[in-house]
């Protein structure tokens, strides 16, 4: 089970901000990741999680070179 929990670390303990949804006693592995990427290899590996394409609003990165360039299909 994957769950994302915000948490505070104050004096060497994480602090989650709601109980998360484990027995206690549980282990369990943290992956920490703060606000700021830690190097340009983190920063790279958060753009490539990303979607290549937006919400299916009716706007397609085709569109938007056809806007911005002017280009005629």
């Amino acid at each position: 089970m994957t769950t994302k929990v915000h948490a505070t670390y104050r004096n060497g303990v994480f602090l989650p901000s709601t109980p998360p949804p484990v027995a206690d006693g549980a282990e369990v592995e943290l992956i920490v990741t703060t606000g700021e990427p830690n190097s340009l290899a983190d920063a790279l590996d958060q753009i490539a999680q990303l979607p290549a394409e937006g919400p299916q609003d009716g706007f397609s990165g085709t569109d938007h070179d056809r806007i911005l360039y002017d280009t005629k299909k």
